[in-house]
């Protein structure tokens, strides 16, 4: 077998007969940026040959694509600084723009704390001659007293019970779970002594590019450590789409489920080490995620959620023990799921709504979650309508020349000139630019199309002499970074097939808003409340994302950040079982709407792939700063 060594991670992996490149540095756990999966389309997966020989194909700017690259000798892999993911980016701080009344909304509506495992200490009598009941016996009947009914039990917990009984003189910590689909309390666990103050819990988000979890005390409620990373299944596809293709391949749907196990447990132990509690205290973790994660992460068959009509495994999940997921845990701690609505609006939306309570409220809320899956809810307690569009990865960097992920060294925020048209950009860690994230393209968009260079059409001026617009390889760029201040030593460029790819995702976005809305006979002037959720809205300028049309112009104040809803959903959740009940009537409440089935969806879609439309008037403020010369 051929070895492969990758650089700089100084990795080596022997290469199985006719692999790939890429497939090799999967399975060696190196990441390549590969957002087509390995299919060859998407010209992202780039690495160089330092040693060896090779069959594959070249780019135009150097390198090869890994996922056509077969080695011939032992080779030295080097891999460029775009793919090198760095997790401080995810540990950064979010805007806390327009959130007061996320803040103030929260603490009205804080829960009751009563999580759907609750421990309970007994001081049992211990057996004699003439009360000599079996021990679960006598567990149930003293849990009975407290309960006002008698709980079933978990055969696995008989192995253990005479012992731990005995251990501390019939004193014990019984944990019991209020099972969504039973209607008696069942007993998880026991243990000797008073335990009931070492209560927690773990809110997990299963994030298409990122997880993000939560370490709870589920007595105070409060969050005792947080953490996130990356998941590591982007190695096998950067969208939902890609990750079902290679689920079809041999044994493809065990490594990605796998995969996202295994960091998910990894993020739980480095959890409890920041905490300083053993993870043998978790009796819950609640994860929410959206379709295609949640199938993945269960290892259930995802190709039917993308095959007409569209079908999930399931869209209510029953609890699964932690252990036979491989999660840590106390014996006998359980895992639970946000429910979902259809293939493309998942338990995160769901949690989300939660999160947000707008569905309790009167105002017509807009519930926007921005990504290469962009959902949309509307509604408020008197209904709620949703739907997914297709927007694309560009908001994530993929289909963008130098886009990336939001990892150190992405360009995230552009301001240009508009005398010298000159760039000011600013990086996430303040180091060398590599590449630019979804806020920093919304940002040099609407910089672009601000300052005069790119017309309503998305195309670059032809008749103006600055040495930053050229014609390059692909057609018409601005440089944004040259070579010598960038990491890669490459300029780093923007091109009319970037601008293209952009103006396709947020009109997308756009035509979802209103086809949605009409739906349901309503339109986007009709809207009282916007919430942005996820990690990408951030990070979003609302002035930018308003210019180039990707949100509605409307009031300023009407705009609001949440951030992650969707593991502030799996929090509630885990404390309140009240929550978790919402999850339920939330989902059960909602109605889907297939935006492609609708026939005015490609009109609304079309008129919206001009900048910020083609209807002017639907953008007031962005009209009169172009007529009033910005």
């Amino acid at each position: 077998m051929t070895k492969i060594r990758f650089l700089p991670f100084e990795v080596t992996v022997e290469a199985r007969e006719g692999e790939t490149v890429l497939h090799a540095a999967m399975r060696a756990g190196v990441h390549i940026n590969a957002s087509c999966g390995g299919a060859g389309v998407c010209n992202k997966c780039r690495v160089f040959v330092e040693e060896g020989q090779v069959i594959g194909e070249s780019l135009p700017e150097g390198g090869y694509k890994a996922c056509t690259l077969i080695p011939e000798t032992d080779l030295v892999i080097r891999v460029p600084v775009e793919s090198h993911l760095d997790r401080r980016a995810l540990l950064r701080a979010p805007k806390r723009l327009a959130s007061s009344w996320i803040e103030a909304a929260e603490r009205a509506r804080a829960v009751d704390i009563e999580p759907a495992v609750r421990k309970f200490f007994l001081e049992l009598p211990p057996p004699d001659l003439s009360d000599n009941i079996p021990d679960l016996r006598r567990l149930k009947r003293g849990l009975k007293e407290i309960l006002g009914q008698e709980p079933e039990a978990e055969w696995s917990l008989l192995k253990r019970l005479p012992y731990v009984l005995r251990e501390k003189d019939f004193k014990v910590t019984a944990s019991l779970y209020d099972h969504p689909e039973r209607r008696i309390p069942v007993i998880l666990n026991i243990e000797a002594g008073d335990t009931a103050q070492n209560h927690l819990a773990v809110a997990v988000d299963i994030g298409t590019t990122t997880l993000c979890a939560e370490l709870i005390d589920l007595n105070s409620g409060q969050i005792l450590a947080e953490t996130s990373d990356y998941n590591p299944q982007i190695s096998y596809g950067e969208d939902v789409i890609s990750r079902i293709e290679f689920a079809r391949r041999e044994k493809g749907l065990e490594i990605l489920s796998q995969k996202v196990r295994e960091r998910i447990s990894g993020l739980i132990e480095e959890l409890c080490h920041k905490a300083g509690v053993e993870t043998s205290k978790i009796s819950l973790v609640s994860l929410a995620g959206n379709s295609v994660m949640t199938h993945l992460f269960l290892g259930l068959e995802p190709r039917f959620l993308r095959e007409d009509p569209y079908v999930p495994v399931a869209a209510f999940y029953p609890p699964v023990p932690a252990a036979e997921l491989g999660l840590p845990g106390a014996s006998g701690a359980v895992v639970e799921f946000a429910p979902c609505v259809a293939s493309y609006v998942g338990g995160d939306i769901v949690a989300g709504v939660v999160a947000a309570g707008f569905f309790e409220e009167d105002p017509l809320t807009l519930f926007i979650d921005i990504g290469t899956n962009g959902e949309i809810v509307v509604g408020n307690k008197d209904f709620l309508a949703c739907a997914a569009c297709s927007a694309g990865p560009a908001f994530e960097g993929g289909g963008i020349k130098y886009g990336m992920r939001a990892t150190v060294g992405a360009i995230e925020a552009v301001h240009i000139d508009y005398e010298t048209f000159e760039p000011m950009i600013l990086t996430i860690g303040g180091k060398k630019p590599k590449g630019i994230c979804g806020s920093g393209i919304i940002a040099l968009m609407a910089n672009l199309f601000l300052s005069g260079l790119v017309d309503r059409s998305g195309k670059y001026r032809r008749d103006l002499d600055h040495p930053r617009l050229r014609e390059g390889r692909d057609g018409w760029e601005y440089v944004l970074v040259w070579g010598e201040d960038s990491a890669s030593g490459e300029d780093i460029v923007f091109t009319e097939a970037d601008i293209d790819n952009l103006m396709r995702a947020k009109g997308a976005m756009f035509a979802g808003y209103q086809t949605l809305l009409e739906s349901v006979g309503l339109s986007v002037e009709m809207v009282e409340r916007v919430i942005l959720a996820g990690n990408f809205g951030s990070y979003l300028d609302l002035e930018q994302a308003i210019t180039i049309g990707l949100l509605p112009d409307l009031p300023r104040d009407r705009f609001y950040f949440i951030g992650n809803s969707s593991l502030r959903g799996a929090r509630l959740s885990a404390l309140s079982i009240k929550a978790r009940e919402k999850m339920v009537a939330v989902a059960r409440m909602m109605t889907h709407f297939e935006l492609s089935a609708h026939p005015g969806y490609m009109d609304y879609y079309m008129s919206a792939l001009f900048l910020p439309h083609t209807n002017l008037d639907l953008f007031p403020s962005v009209k009169e700063r172009l007529e009033g010369g910005k």
